[in-house]
């Protein structure tokens, strides 16, 4: 068990990006949607079973017909400028006490990704993931970027809409990354590889929701093709954005308008540290109660 090739492509210095499932699929749609955007082809995958349950058991006429597994991909694309590899995972292998990625399953996982990259002689790898943030969903999200080495902190300054997680944010410039997205890249800071990860942001109160966002992996994709030199055309990731955008709206207008005009201050959060943020600590711990309430009270429904 471990890694299944298919065949090696000859690739010089490549870039890996990866991505998992989490809130909002932020960063799975990002990765996955820059793999299609660029056609790149499989050409190996890890095999699941040490790290995850069937997730589909087909019987038919009394017998076993079908026994399927999350899948864990690895692609590759050459270009003109920079060769790319992406690693699409399904699932993050999950402890019973945890929904996240931890313990000695995530962490054999994180290695088996990073001894691909090695053996292609990747020297950075992208993850992305959302960065749950005092933000409203008529906002554009910003992007997160969180480096593994020092060296890396002048690069977020090139790009438009990123801030360092110790921004206006978070004034102490301490956090954390939950899951793989986090592991992963401090393994691969452990291993030698340069590594960054980009969160796109998403409103606070739709951290629970079972929905997708893909206007934080839109965010996320423009900064990674401006990294990589890639004009891409993202319609389609926009069209998706409208839709699901649309959906969230008909849910903001079932919340109880005292409510509404507390995330409605969310509007006037600003980029950078100087600036006051719109609504306190207090607030924001309020609106989740008065948010949680409110779900309860309709059964969750739509």
């Amino acid at each position: 068990m471990g890694i299944k090739y298919y065949f090696e492509p000859e690739l010089e210095k490549p870039d890996l990006v990866i991505g998992w499932p989490g809130i909002g699929n932020v960063g799975i749609i990002a990765a996955d949607t820059l793999r299609r955007i660029v056609r790149a082809e499989q050409f190996a995958e890890i095999e699941p079973y040490e790290f995850f349950y069937p997730k589909k058991l087909v019987i038919k006429n009394s017998i076993l017909t079908e026994l399927s597994f999350p899948s864990n991909r690895f692609y590759y694309r050459k270009t003109n400028g920079k060769d790319l590899m992406f690693f699409i995972g399904e699932e993050q292998p999950s402890e019973p006490d945890s929904m996240y990625a931890k313990g000695s399953k995530a962490y054999r996982l994180a290695n088996l990704v990073l001894d691909v990259a090695q053996k292609f002689g990747c020297q950075r790898v992208y993850t992305s993931g959302a960065a749950v943030s005092l933000i409203h969903h008529t906002s554009t999200s910003r992007v997160w970027f969180v480096p593994n080495k020092p060296a890396l902190i002048n690069e977020a300054k090139k790009y438009k809409n990123v801030l360092l997680m110790g921004g206006s944010i978070n004034t102490t410039g301490q956090g954390n990354i939950t899951g793989l997205n986090g592991l992963l890249l401090g393994v691969a800071k452990k291993r030698g590889f340069e590594g960054i990860c980009l969160m796109g942001e998403v409103p606070i109160y739709l951290q629970g929701f079972p929905i997708p966002y893909p206007k934080a992996s839109k965010s996320v994709i423009k900064v990674l093709t401006t990294k990589l030199g890639m004009k891409v055309d993202l319609s389609s990731l926009q069209n998706l954005s409208d839709q699901v955008e649309a959906q969230i709206e008909q849910l903001y207008e079932k919340i109880p308008i005292e409510v509404r005009e507390r995330l409605d201050q969310l509007k006037h959060t600003t980029f950078t540290e100087k600036d006051i943020e719109a609504i306190t600590e207090e607030d924001k711990r309020e609106i989740m109660a008065d948010i949680d309430k409110f779900f309860q009270r309709t059964g969750g429904e739509d």
